[in-house]
């Protein structure tokens, strides 16, 4: 490792890029492109929960690159520290930094599942599936003391409504009940994030996270409890986890995954800056190569805004990538799928309760 500072074990970002909003929000902490030396320590590096007043928690998602149309995140920041999320360029819109903060400062949403209620009940609402969460993880450290995942879970089971999840933490385990009754009626699908194989990797690209033994576990624990299991390879970060993907699809296809895919790593706007102090302080030697493989699949830029092509990058790498995809696809998921979502049975329950045409 090679670093002026000391490192932070457990966290991912070592720097706090500063927010455009910043003056706004706190004037008292005024930060540096990298952290001011109090701020190594200890006491100051702890977790904090601010909470926060929505009045709505579904939002309309208006892209060609996700599959579905509505998203909803009852945290906003996570603790996970995953150095190449795309969320934490959120976090400067409340004033915090795409770096530290994004891992420090986690925004709390209480009466997310009271909103999602009224949103559910009402006679305009057409069944969708939902993706929970479509930006930050439900399953965070977080959701130990808060619990808001499965307030929200028992409103999906409660108003019979389809759900799609996403996380990378076995604490989904937890909700097994809920799962399986909504799985019973085919409401919902589960997909796990499973960026590489390589313990040691994992642990400093994802400090916060489950280890890679508790994800496949946790792949096999809902695959033979009847719940539909997906895996996501994403992001795939070319010179880091590419040459896995056959081995992860041929992995979680015995565990009883019923697909996989992948989206290519983008670093946009602060992103780059939390990735590539990162990689230079843990991969030294990696980082040029690693920096330039990201900017060939993205036209000479670490990140991509581009619709259509954001997701799966361009080139030749891009185009080696999506090969072994699908042919590791091929391979070891032919004749899987996922069930198609129940969508007619929440009409019924649209009161909450069974309606008796």
């Amino acid at each position: 490792m090679n670093q002026d500072k000391p490192y932070l074990s457990g966290r991912g970002a070592q720097i706090n890029p500063p927010s455009p909003y910043e003056k706004v929000v706190r004037d008292s902490e005024a930060l540096d492109w990298a952290l001011v030396e109090s701020e190594w320590e200890t006491e100051q590096l702890k977790t904090e929960y601010l909470e926060t007043h929505p009045k709505t928690i579904l939002n309309k998602v208006d892209s060609a690159d996700i599959p579905l149309a509505w998203g909803m995140n009852p945290y906003q920041g996570c603790e996970h520290g995953c150095v190449y999320c795309y969320a934490r360029n959120t976090h400067p819109y409340w004033g915090y930094s795409a770096g530290l903060d994004f891992e420090r400062k986690i925004l709390i949403k209480r009466n997310a599942a009271s909103l999602l209620e009224a949103a559910l009940k009402k006679k305009s609402w057409k069944a969708a599936p939902i993706m929970f969460a479509g930006n930050t993880d439900i399953y965070q450290p977080a959701e130990r003391k808060f619990g808001i995942t499965r307030q929200c879970l028992e409103v999906f089971w409660k108003y019979r409504h389809p759900v799609s999840l996403i996380t990378k933490n076995s604490l989904i385990l937890r909700d097994l009940d809920l799962l399986r009754q909504l799985a019973e009626h085919n409401l919902v699908h589960v997909a796990i994030s499973i960026t590489t194989l390589d313990e040691d990797l994992r642990r400093f690209l994802e400090p916060r996270t489950a280890t890679v033994q508790q994800r496949l576990r946790t792949v096999k624990t809902l695959s033979d409890n009847g719940i539909p299991v997906f895996v996501m390879m994403a992001p795939i970060i070319p010179g880091l986890n590419e040459h896995e993907i056959f081995k992860v699809f041929e992995t979680v296809s015995e565990l009883g995954a019923l697909g996989a895919g992948y989206t290519m790593v983008r670093l946009n706007d602060d992103v780059a800056l939390v990735f590539e102090d990162w990689i230079r302080k843990n991969m030294p030697d990696r980082a040029d190569k690693v920096l330039n493989k990201i900017r060939e699949v993205h036209g000479g830029e670490l990140g991509d805004f581009r619709p259509g092509v954001r997701m799966r990058g361009e080139g030749k790498i891009a185009e080696i990538i999506r090969a072994q995809y699908q042919l590791a696809k091929q391979k070891y998921f032919a004749g899987k799928e996922l069930p198609k979502y129940n969508l007619e049975l929440h009409e019924q329950f649209k009161d909450g309760q069974l309606r008796l045409f």
